[in-house]
């Protein structure tokens, strides 16, 4: 899968390249779609979700250039899958997910697989998670039709957001943007579709 699907499509983080050889994504599927885990596009969980594709995955932790030392936030845990590889990279990550389901699935899964570096949070994902700011990078696996200024505020000076952005009807462009002081970049680098970012505030 990381040969032909990731590192063939252009990811060349040996770190994030490594984190994806290193997480059993069989696990977070259920069993009847384990024999289709290592394929490249999305399946199905629970809640009207999918697992995102490994090939986006990658690219998405590869964007965000996760560091060892690094505190991460996640918005979307879905399966957990996303937020494992993340625990692969970063010193902790903070993963929230809406669907209580989810969250405690994802939990149990992360949990088993001994990611005591990974805490799922159930929560409105686009007001991010205070309590664990601020993050050097935020990775959202939802698709937002403008940036949520929380998840800016909670990004430490130089931090990274990868976000997809665009109309949750239509294709959105996964974006990096970085924090310098006050200001940000905004940097779009691929079309993608995701569900869309739910803001319950």
């Amino acid at each position: 899968m990381v040969r032909r699907q990731v590192q063939g499509r252009g990811v060349c983080d040996p770190r994030v390249l490594a984190a994806m050889r290193s997480v059993p994504r069989h696990r977070f599927v259920s069993w009847t779609l384990a024999g289709d885990a290592y394929e490249d596009h999305p399946l199905p969980i629970s809640a009207g979700q999918t697992i995102s594709q490994p090939y986006i995955v990658a690219l998405m932790a590869e964007a965000a250039a996760v560091g060892p030392d690094d505190r991460v936030l996640e918005v979307g845990t879905g399966s957990g899958y996303g937020a494992a590889v993340l625990a692969e990279l970063a010193v902790s990550v903070v993963s929230v997910e809406r669907h209580r389901k989810l969250a405690d699935s994802a939990a149990r899964v992360l949990s088993e697989l001994e990611y005591a570096n990974a805490t799922v949070v159930c929560g409105d994902g686009s007001q991010g998670h205070p309590p664990g700011a601020p993050y050097d990078a935020v990775v959202v696996t939802a698709a937002a039709s403008s940036i949520p200024p929380a998840l800016i505020d909670q990004l430490a000076e130089g931090g990274r957001l990868v976000i997809p952005v665009g109309p949750p009807s239509l294709s959105q462009n996964l974006t990096l943007i970085t924090r310098m002081g006050d200001e940000t970049t905004s940097k779009p680098f691929c079309p993608v579709r995701f569900v869309p970012l739910v803001d319950e505030s």
